[in-house]
């Protein structure tokens, strides 16, 4: 579904992707792994156009996506879920959602208003509340919903469960399993390993600017070495 293709970014003259290279197949949970600053979430914005790309390539589905503004990424199937979530604060919960709402590209609808409702019933109790006038925890709900809205083939999610009390990240956990079993397509960035291992279907370790190891979540879990040299604090 997605295939990166050792591409290179840059923020004006520094350098923070070195031939990054990764791939999603439908159906597929997958990770990017890795320490602060090591070109995680650039990899994301490189590939949902919010980072320009020199060399390599990205495709989606067979069809060339780098180069294309972010709104028209969002068309061809692919929903974000930022860090830091950036929901419309001047927005209420309601119009957050409807805001991005669309078929899929294949004109399919799965993820209706009333879905996002029934996948996160805490929003019900919101909706007339300001985008800014939410906890952490709902802000993240609400950031889900508005990607899943998008009905989307891929979801990307940069930093899901980031800040948010135990309870919540729970809830953001049981939401990805779900999703899972209903086939959707997901790359995640998390640190939490005790839950993305028997989650994920595979992980690739980003260090500076790329992948320095890929694998299966039972060769992460006996790699020792890779999670005390990339991913130990």
């Amino acid at each position: 579904m997605l295939e990166v293709d050792d591409i290179k970014a840059f923020y004006g003259s520094s350098q923070a992707l070195f031939g990054m290279t990764l791939k999603v197949d439908t159906g597929e949970i997958v990770t990017l792994l890795g320490r602060n600053g090591m070109g995680k979430t650039t990899t994301v914005k490189a590939i949902v156009g919010q980072v320009g790309v020199k060399g390599g390539s990205i495709r989606f589905s067979g069809r060339k996506i780098a180069g294309l503004p972010a709104h028209r990424v969002a068309r061809v199937g692919i929903g974000l879920v930022p860090e830091g979530r950036h929901i419309f604060p001047n927005l209420n919960v309601r119009e957050n959602l409807i805001a991005t709402a669309r078929p899929g590209a294949d004109g399919s609808s799965p993820w209706t208003f009333a879905a996002i409702m029934r996948l996160f019933p805490r929003l019900g109790e919101r909706l007339e509340n300001m985008g800014d006038q939410l906890s952490g925890g709902e802000q993240q709900m609400l950031a889900i919903g508005r990607a899943l809205m998008i009905n989307p083939r891929l979801l990307i999610l940069d930093e899901a469960t980031e800040g948010l009390a135990p309870l919540i990240r729970e809830e953001i956990w049981n939401c990805l399993k779900l999703l899972k079993s209903m086939g959707q397509s997901i790359l995640v960035i998390d640190k939490n390993l005790s839950h993305l291992l028997p989650l994920a279907d595979r992980h690739y370790v980003v260090d500076k600017g790329q992948v320095v190891w890929e694998g299966s979540s039972e060769q992460l879990k006996c790699d020792e070495s890779v999670r005390n040299q990339y991913l130990g604090v």
